[in-house]
C-alpha cells in the first residue's frame, strides 16, 4: 500500500494471484463454478414475483462484501492500525471509542457526498435503475471483465488513486481528528487505493439508479463493511497478528472477490437477456 510521508509517495500494486498458490486449473475451475452458480442464481432471480426488491437486496450485500474486501491486505490494514487504542485495557479502549465513532462519521460522510455526486449523474443522464436491460448489461460487463481480472486471466484498466491516508497527520491532530480525516478520506472510495473492482460495480449501480437516496444507500452499504474491521481494535490482538493473517489470506481474498465478481456478472447476464 502506498504510504504518505514528507510529500513522498510510493504505488500500489494491483492484487494478484500467485500461481505457486492457486494454479491456473484451480482457477479455472473456480470461473467456471462462478458462473454455473450465477447463471443459476440469475435464473432463480428471473422467476421470482418481485425481482426488484431482491436484486436490491444482492446489490446491497455485494455492495457490502466489497467493502469487506477492499482493504483485505497488511498494508491496506496499516493505515487502520494507526488508529489503535494508546495502551491496553478497557480505560484504554473506553478512551478510544471517539475516535472509533468519528472514523465511522468520516466514512458517512463519504457516502453522502459520493453518493450524491453519484445520484446526480445518473439523475442527468436520465437513468432509470439498474434493473432495466442496459442497467444489467451494464453490471455484468463490469462483473465478468474484472472477475476475469481478479482470477488473473485479463489485465484490464485498474484506475485508482494509488496512494494511502497520510501517516504524518497522527502527528500533527489528536487521534478523533485524525479517525474523522481517515474516515472522510477512506469513505470517499476513489481518493485511496481499493483493493476490489466491486467498488466499480457498486459505483455504476449508484449512478444506474438516477436517485440521490438511492446511490447514498449503496455507497453507505459500501462503506459499512470498509469501516466494521476497525472494530478489530476493540479486541487483545496485535498488529502483527492481525497483519500477518491478512497476509496468509491475501490471495485467498483475490480468488473470492473474483468468484463474487463472476458470479454476479453471469446472474446479471442472465437477468438481461431475459
Amino acid at each position: 500500500m502506498t504510504s504518505v510521508s514528507q510529500g513522498e509517495t510510493v504505488g500500489v500494486q494491483d492484487c494478484t494471484v500467485f500461481p505457486d498458490s492457486f494454479s491456473r486449473i484451480g482457477r479455472v475451475a473456480c470461473l467456471v463454478g462462478s458462473l454455473i452458480v450465477g447463471g443459476l442464481a440469475g435464473l432463480a432471480l428471473k422467476a421470482q414475483a418481485d425481482t426488484g426488491t431482491t436484486l436490491w437486496t444482492v446489490v446491497l450485500g455485494a455492495a457490502f462484501a466489497g467493502g469487506l474486501l477492499s482493504t483485505w491486505s497488511p498494508c491496506g490494514y496499516s493505515s487502520i492500525s494507526l488508529l489503535r487504542p494508546t495502551g491496553r485495557g478497557m480505560r484504554a479502549v473506553r478512551d478510544w471509542l471517539p475516535t472509533f465513532a468519528m472514523h465511522g462519521l468520516g466514512y458517512a460522510a463519504g457516502a453522502l457526498i459520493l453518493g450524491t455526486l453519484l445520484g446526480a449523474i445518473g439523475g442527468l443522464a436520465r437513468f432509470q435503475g439498474f434493473s432495466t436491460g442496459f442497467g444489467l448489461a451494464v453490471l455484468a460487463l463490469i462483473g465478468l471483465v474484472y472477475g476475469a481480472h481478479q482470477l488473473d486471466f485479463l489485465r484490464v484498466p485498474y484506475p485508482q488513486r494509488r496512494a494511502q491516508v497520510p501517516h504524518d497527520a497522527r502527528q500533527r491532530f489528536p487521534k478523533w481528528v485524525v479517525g474523522g480525516l481517515y474516515g472522510l478520506s477512506l469513505g470517499l472510495d476513489y481518493l485511496t487505493y481499493v483493493q476490489t473492482p466491486l467498488l466499480y460495480m457498486m459505483t455504476a449501480a449508484a449512478i444506474l439508479t438516477g436517485n440521490l437516496a438511492a446511490a447514498i444507500a449503496i455507497i453507505a452499504v459500501f462503506n459499512l463493511g470498509r469501516y466494521l474491521p476497525v472494530a478489530v481494535n476493540l479486541f487483545p490482538v496485535t498488529d502483527y497478528q492481525i497483519q500477518a493473517w491478512l497476509g496468509r489470506n491475501q490471495e485467498r481474498a483475490a480468488i473470492l472477490d473474483g468468484a463474487i465478481l463472476t458470479a454476479l456478472g453471469a446472474a446479471f447476464a442472465v437477468l438481461a437477456l431475459a
